[in-house]
């Protein structure tokens, strides 16, 4: 008996402090499967971005750095995030508490990045729309990388002030040996849900709304203009399919980005289990990305 318990540890020399193998479902095997298939995916086509961007100068612009950026924090995240997540789902955690604190760093540097290189980009966008004429002068590449660099550097500072407890006590609050676990409280849960979801999203939704606008008003005004002079039926509709475009593609951005980070906020903080908290962070945080 006593070796079936140890052959389903996960140190079967540590009896009383090793935790146990798990023993996920078929279903729970076929999400892992899949979630691996999509980080794959991710990785393949981040990389293709930032092997164009990086070879072609052509295509070293201030919007092009940003996309550059993006891809760099959305390539860890199908490299390095969604694997490990979903190995810990299905295996033990072999690589000590020392790594799993640092894993647990990355992973809120790498999200945090991703969500500020959204706003950048937002806010590129808008000055480019809204601003038009002083766009070449405001954002140049000098100005775009050095914002880049303050954004991943603020997201090392966050993520290690987030897990400073974890990393100077590495293993803490695992209850046995073979598991990677974090405790956010109830304030750091509420600090990390104002400062990566609430003030984004406003930041997003304000300036896209305003770009909406801009852009609209400018279609109907290009529509008038050339309405008038042409008297074509055709161009009336050609820039009201325009019009219609610009606001599918603007909603779909808010709403991607929304849906992607609500449901893991809205559960966290009413979840104290450390394990849901990390299925929750798997579905619902690191997926969509």
């Amino acid at each position: 008996m006593e070796i079936q318990n140890g052959a389903a540890l996960c140190f079967p020399k540590l009896l009383n402090t090793s935790c146990r193998k798990p023993t996920p479902s078929r279903g729970e095997i076929a999400l892992q499967t899949l979630l691996l298939s999509i980080s794959v995916l991710i990785m393949v086509l981040n990389l293709l971005v930032i092997i164009s961007v990086s070879h072609f100068r052509q295509l070293h612009v201030p919007s092009n750095l940003l996309l550059l950026s993006l891809a760099v924090s959305d390539f860890l995240v199908g490299f390095v995030l969604m694997p490990i997540e979903s190995l810990k789902e299905t295996t033990c955690w072999f690589l000590g508490d020392l790594t799993c604190s640092l894993y647990n760093c990355i992973s809120f540097v790498v999200t945090s990045a991703s969500v500020g290189n959204m706003v950048l980009i937002s806010i590129d966008r808008y000055v480019a729309v809204c601003h038009p004429l002083h766009y070449q002068t405001r954002v140049t590449v000098r100005r775009v990388s050095l914002c880049i660099c303050v954004c991943w550097s603020c997201s090392v500072l966050y993520g290690g002030l987030i897990v400073m407890e974890d990393l100077s006590e590495p293993g803490a609050y695992s209850s046995c040996y073979g598991e990677c676990v974090i405790v956010i409280n109830y304030i750091q849960g509420t600090v990390d849900l104002i400062l990566t979801f609430i003030i984004p999203v406003t930041v997003i939704v304000v300036l896209y709304m305003r770009v909406f606008v801009v852009a609209v008003s400018q279609a109907r005004a290009m529509r008038s203009h050339v309405t008038a002079v042409t008297h074509q039926q055709s161009v009336h509709i050609r820039v009201k399919k325009s019009e219609m475009k610009a606001a599918r593609t603007l909603g779909v951005i808010v709403f991607v980005f929304i849906i992607t980070f609500f449901p893991y906020y809205c559960v966290t903080l009413v979840i104290e289990n450390p394990n849901a908290q990390s299925a929750v962070f798997l579905v619902f945080c690191v997926t969509p990305i």
